[in-house]
Formats: structure tokens, C-alpha cells, sequence
């Protein structure tokens, strides 16, 4: 069910009072993304290399290289899914804010607190 106009108002607001409340947080999750081929071509080599150690130790009936062999590639998983794993645009500033702005001396939820109640008296 989409949202009603009220209901991308307040979300809109809601944006805009993080991005004023917690500029770092909106710029880590805007900021460029930080995907590394470095990291994933590193990745992919330590699955491949696990799972070759892991058959490496299946063919010589040795089940210390078998774990060795799991071991690797389940790190080349692990660094795989941290390469390709970026928070993305999950929070947009709102018309062009400026992460690095002060902070303001009012807390977020005073701030919602004082929009909520200019709501309700302009409704």
C-alpha cells in the first residue's frame, strides 16, 4: 500500500531531523559506496582456495586439511559478503543539506516533539 501525502510529509521530516541530529550517520549512509575489488578478488580466491583444500583433504582422507579447506573458504565468504555489503542511499539529505553542519543544541526528540505539536495546531 503506498504512502498517503501526510504520511511522506512526515518522513520527509523525519529525514531532515536526522540529517540536522546526526550528520555522520547520514553521511555514512549516503557517502560513496565502499565496495573493494581488491577485497572481493581476495574473496574469491580464498572460497576457490578453501574449496580446493577441501577436496585436497576429501582425496588424501585427511580431516584436519578438510577443516583447514572449510575454514579458508568460509573466511572468503565472510570477506565476500563484507565487499558487497554497502549500507547504499538509505537516507537522502534533504534539499542538499550539509552533513558536516553544527549540531543543533535541541535533541531529536524535542524537535519532533515541537513539529508534532505545529501539526496539530495548523490541522
Amino acid at each position: 500500500m503506498p504512502l498517503s501525502e501526510h504520511e511522506k510529509r512526515l518522513l520527509a521530516q523525519m529525514e531532515e531531523a536526522l540529517a540536522v541530529d546526526d550528520p555522520r550517520l547520514v553521511s555514512a549512509l549516503t557517502g560513496p559506496s565502499k565496495f573493494s575489488r581488491n577485497r572481493l578478488f581476495l574473496a574469491i580466491a580464498l572460497v576457490l582456495t578453501g574449496i580446493a583444500t577441501l577436496f585436497a583433504g576429501l582425496v588424501a582422507q585427511l580431516t584436519i586439511i578438510g577443516v583447514v579447506g572449510f575454514l579458508i573458504a568460509l573466511t572468503g565468504s565472510v570477506l565476500f559478503f563484507r565487499a558487497i555489503s554497502t549500507p547504499g542511499a538509505l537516507i537522502s539529505t534533504p534539499s542538499g543539506g550539509n552533513p558536516k553542519a553544527p549540531r543543533s543544541t535541541k535533541g531529536f526528540g524535542d524537535r519532533l516533539q515541537e513539529r508534532w505539536d505545529q501539526r496539530n495546531f495548523e490541522e
